[in-house]
């Protein structure tokens, strides 16, 4: 079979003569079929004969091992988008004295954005302080001065095109007396 490289890429962002190597290979059949059927027909469509001349046992015992693997790797990738769907940024304004207070911003890290320079950004776009802190439960925040909680919700998806704008909340909490 001659391997021709076609100017378009499929579901797994590879060229369609090569996505039998990638981890969503039904996938991409399935698109290839609907977008480029006679493509689809040239690349896995053989006679029954081609197929069992080219068949053993050692490579059905291989090919199951390949597919297994292939599927937990999709499946791992499901796995992680998945849970960057479900994560969230919150971000919380914390007040400190009579009128002063601090916004504090919680689960960047999940979007895979660094928060050194997160925090460098946020003090130089608002004119303030900003540093990255542990928590009380051990986890990493930012911590911004001053109230830019509003500033911050239109901020963080218009800069971070990963996060999306569902996934922010906004928390008020009121210091204790």
């Amino acid at each position: 079979m001659q391997l021709l490289h076609y100017s378009f890429t499929t579901v797994c962002s590879l060229p369609p003569e090569y996505c039998e190597f990638g981890p969503q290979i039904e996938k991409c059949k399935a698109w290839l079929k609907a977008h480029h059927p006679d493509l689809y027909e040239n690349l896995y469509t053989q006679t029954l004969e081609d197929q069992m001349a080219n068949t053993s046992l050692e490579d059905n015992q291989t090919a199951d091992a390949e597919d297994k693997k292939k599927a937990r790797e999709a499946a791992k990738i499901e796995r992680e988008l998945e849970k960057k769907r479900a994560s969230k940024v919150i971000i919380t304004r914390i007040a400190r004295n009579k009128r002063k207070c601090v916004t504090s911003v919680y689960g960047l890290q999940n979007f895979d954005i660094d928060l050194k320079k997160a925090a460098k950004t946020f003090a130089n776009k608002f004119a303030c302080g900003s540093s990255v802190v542990k928590n009380n439960q051990g986890n990493d925040e930012i911590v911004v001065q001053g109230d830019v909680s509003d500033d911050l919700e239109e901020f963080i998806p218009a800069t971070w095109k990963n996060v999306p704008e569902d996934n922010i909340e906004l928390v008020e909490d009121k210091k204790k007396k």
